[in-house]
This record gives structure tokens, sequence and C-alpha cells, in this order.
């Protein structure tokens, strides 16, 4: 290599590379060291704080509803935040793909926190509603670009493990929620279920307006009316208004005509599109949306209902109730690492969503046979079955999109696989509902005849006790107790349909995708140098053009 006496650059092997200095590979500038590991560790207490956000009100409602004396207002609490969410989701990959990526994701960031403040210092319900409705649309742009921020600083073989370590411990935030929330509202106040996220970011004020041209506002427009009506019919549906309801039913119709309007908007914007037709069409596209879709699922219905069960079957407090929980979250968390590093050494990630779907669905449908008298060993093991399922397959389908994308397409594609985890979310919380509902009026008429169902759907899982007398007790409780198991079914039988999907998730080796990248980038860069090079290959501008290589 010609070289001069102070500018000229080494070709550096991978063992050369400064852990602290960014690593070319081409095009890309990853990050090593030092710098990565901060900026993983940045990424995570974001998604943990979205994440327990998600979570953590659950338990506050109660405190909240008797203080503002607004049970009616109960439902848009988490609606408000669902709705924004995931109507601003295909625009929120639009965005990073068109805009900085960092500074975007601060503003999202900065939007949450706003909510978040907003909702902890709400003193009204409409406030409280706001809040979260501005928290979610900050939250819809956080995880895919969370996700997109990994694709960029790491090459491909390194990118399961990392997203294993974001997506196990920041999941602590969604499976320790109802315990902060509990602790938090028993001991201190509900307001500081909010307070616990806000952290204070500066949102970049740099905006590029002739991009807004290429976000597809008007595709927004047509996506976002239909997403909300979907997640109002599902919130709605069965609990403010039966299913047969004139207003659901024209909530559903409503979300389908405009979906139609905008799959056709979509197609005739061709490539321009918020989300591509092309890029759905792909087969490990939507296998992998489809297989979120229903592992959400199954995970949502045990996160949400096994703290039923220990509070009102076990009659545990919220502190001890965390501490049964422990098994869940521990595992969940220790096997989405394990399933990121062993995804980096073999290079095949669809082994574990196919063998995390069989252990969510085995380990769910176990946990379907708890009763009061069920012993500590055997719902510990069970927790530890389920859970570890879910930590092999959560980080699957972002793998898998982010493999079966170019460059550009990255963002749209985190998205999409957001929103369906969402989607899901809403889906399977509202199905679980009805199944809850209906099953704890049926065995209330077999075992506690005498007892009205309706006071008993009234006091909610902290009341019941209270609401009933001693000699009935054991009959609500043992109804409580098999309305839970039945609700289960519906995750066993959810992990079973994403079983289904993990095939078509895609078998390439992301080694050996990894690798052909690199030699075909380093065989462009060479070539690339050979033209631009003077005949004087003594020259300072000859060394400089010589780029580094990881």
């Amino acid at each position: 290599m010609a070289a001069s006496d102070d500018q000229s650059i080494e070709v550096p092997s991978a063992s050369s590379t400064p852990p602290t200095e960014p690593v070319k590979d081409g095009d890309n500038e990853y990050l090593d060291g030092f710098k990565l590991y901060v900026l993983v560790a940045c990424l995570t207490f974001a998604v943990f704080l979205l994440m327990l956000g998600e979570s953590v009100i659950s338990t506050a409602i109660p405190k909240i509803t008797t203080q503002f004396h607004s049970l009616d207002d109960v439902g848009w609490y988490g609606t408000a935040y669902l709705l924004t969410n995931c109507a601003l989701q295909p625009l929120s990959g639009k965005i990073y793909n068109e805009f900085d990526i960092k500074r975007s994701f601060l503003n999202f960031f900065f939007i949450f926190e706003l909510g978040s403040a907003l909702s902890g210092a709400a003193i009204s319900p409409n406030m409280l509603i706001t809040g979260r409705a501005v928290a979610g649309m900050g939250g819809s742009g956080l995880l895919n670009g969370a996700y997109g921020i990994i694709n960029r600083i790491a090459p491909r073989e390194k990118q399961p493990m990392l997203l294993g370590i974001i997506i196990g411990l920041s999941l602590l935030g969604i499976l320790s929620g109802p315990l902060i929330g509990g602790v938090l509202t028993e001991y201190a106040s509900w307001r500081w279920c909010f307070y616990i996220n806000e952290r204070k970011q500066a949102p970049s004020t740099e905006t590029l307006i002739q991009r807004l041209r290429k976000l597809d506002l008007i595709g927004f427009f047509f996506f976002a009316p239909a997403a909300m009506m979907l997640i109002f019919a599902l919130e709605w549906g069965g609990t403010m208004y039966a299913w047969n309801n004139s207003r659901i039913i024209s909530l559903f119709i409503g979300s389908g005509l405009m979906m139609i309007v905008f799959v056709a908007w979509e197609h005739h914007m061709g490539r321009e599109a918020m989300i591509p037709l092309s890029i759905i069409g792909r087969t490990v596209i939507w296998s992998s949306c489809l297989y979120m879709f229903f592992f959400i699922g199954s995970a949502l219905t045990a996160i949400y209902y096994l703290p039923i069960y220990f509070q009102a079957v076990r009659n545990v407090s919220p502190a001890m109730r965390g501490v049964d929980l422990l098994p869940s979250i521990l595992s969940t968390s220790i096997f989405s690492i394990v399933a990121g590093g062993m995804t980096e050494k073999i290079g095949y990630y669809t082994p574990f969503a196919i063998i995390g779907s069989v252990l969510a669905a085995v380990g769910t449908g176990l946990s379907s046979l708890f009763d009061p008298t069920t012993s500590m060993g055997v719902w510990i093991g069970y927790q530890i079955i389920m859970s570890a399922g879910r930590g092999l397959g959560f980080q699957t389908p972002i793998i898998a999109v982010q493999n079966h994308a170019s460059k550009e397409e990255i963002s749209i594609v985190n998205a999409l696989v957001v929103f369906a985890q969402y989607l899901g979310g809403a889906v399977f919380l509202s199905l679980d509902q009805i199944v809850f509902s209906s099953r704890l009026k049926h065995y209330l008429q077999i075992y506690a005849p005498s007892i009205d169902p309706q006071l008993i759907v009234n006091s909610g899982a902290l009341g019941i006790r209270e609401a009933v007398p001693s000699e009935s007790r054991a009959a609500v409780i043992l109804a409580y107790s098999k309305s839970i198991d039945r609700t289960l079914y519906v995750g066993a039988a959810s992990a079973a349909f994403g079983l289904i999907f993990a095939f078509d998730m895609g078998w390439s080796n992301i080694i050996k995708k990894a690798e052909e990248e690199k030699l075909a980038n380093l065989e462009e860069a060479e070539k690339s140098t050979k033209l631009n090079s003077p005949k004087e290959s003594t020259s300072e501008k000859a060394s400089e053009e010589i780029p580094a290589y990881f």
C-alpha cells in the first residue's frame, strides 16, 4: 500500500480494529466495544420504560376510578394509548425511513415521556386520557426505532444477540408492571405509575420539509381511521356494548371499508407507499407478522391472567404476587438472551421460533390446570416451561424480517411486526375478556347459584373475598379459578396457531449471508478503488481513498 508520512491509512483486519471505534463494512459504519454497549443499554432502558408504561396501569385503575369517580372512563385509559399507538405504527416506520433515525427516536421518546408526565399530573379523567393518547403517539416509534438502530450499528451476525438482550431485559417491564403498579398504588400513589417513566429528553428541531411528501400522508389518513375503528370495536365489544350492537357492527364495517380504500391507495402508490404491498406479499414478511400476532396473544393472556390467579385465587399481596411471578420474569429474560446468543452461533433463528411456540403452547396449557390447591413446585415448573418458550420465540420475527429486507425497507418491516404485536394484543385481550366473563358467570351458576354474578364481576379480583359471605367464598374462588383456566386455553391455542407460521419465516443462515455481503462489499470497494486511484500510486490521495473494512 502506498502511504504518506502522516495520512496513510492501513486496511485493518477484524482482530486489529480498535474496540471502541466505529467499524466499517462497505457503506455501513458499525459500533463496537464500549460505545456499542452503552447504546444498547440506553435502547434497553427506553424500551423497558415503554413496556412498563403499557402494563403498570392495570393495577392502578381501581384507585384511579375511586379518585376521579369515573367508572365509565375505565376503558379509555387503555384504549387511548392503544389507538394512537396502532394508528401511527406504519407512519413511524416511514418516518424512520425518510428522516435521521437517531433524532426521530429521541423525538418519539420525548413525546412518550411528555404523555407520561401529563398522565401523572392529571387532575381529571379527560387529562389522563389525553396523556395516555400522547404517550401512545410517542410509543408508536420506540420499538421499531430500537430495532432499526440495532440494524444500523451492528453487523448482521451480531444482531440476534443484541436483540435478545434488548427484548429479554425490556420484557421485564411488561412482566413486572403489575407488581410495580400494585406496590406504588398501595404504598405511594397511582401517579407514580406514570412519573416512573419520566426522563428529560430534548427533541430535535431539525426537519426536512421536502421529505414530508415521501411519508404518504394520504395513506396514513386512510389507515388511521381503519385501525382506530377496529380498536374501538375490539375494546367496546362484549363490555360496553354487546357484540351484535349496531355501534360495534358499524365500527367493524367502517374499518373494513377504510382498509379496502387504504389497500387500493397503497397499490396506486407502488414503491412510494407507506406500506408497499410488494413487501407484505413476501412469505417471510407476512408469516413473521402473523407469528407475532398469535405469539403475543399467548404471552399477554398469561401475563394478564396469571397475576389474577395469584391475587384472587391464592389471595397473595401485590409484593408477594411479584415473587410468585419471578419464574416467568426470569425465564423469559434468560431464554431471550440465550436464543439471541445461540442464533449468533449457529446462524439459524427459525428453530427457536418453532421450539418457542411449542413450549409456550405446552406451558400455557399446563398452567390451565392450576387450581386453589396447586403446589408451589407445580406452578413454578409450568411457568418456567411457558416463559422459556416466550423468551426463545419473541425476537425471531424481527430477526426474520430484517434478514429478508433491503436497507431501505428495514424501518417499514419493523413497523409491520410491531403493529402485528399491538393488534394481536388488542384482539386476544378482548377475546380473553369474553371467555373469562362468560365462564365466570357459567361456573358461578354451578358452584355458587345464590351469588349474583354481576356482583362478582363488579367487585374485581381485589374485592371478591369481601363481596361474598364466608360460607360461599370457597365456591366463588373455585369458579374464579376455573374461569382463569379456560381463559388460558385461549393462550395455549394462540401459541399453537403461531407454530403454523413459524416454518415459513425463512431458513437462510445469517452468518453465511453476512459473509457474502462482506465479500461483495469488499469486491465493490476494490473495483471503486482501482477506478478512482491516479497513476501515481504513492500519492496522498490514493492512500486516503482506501476504505477500512471489518
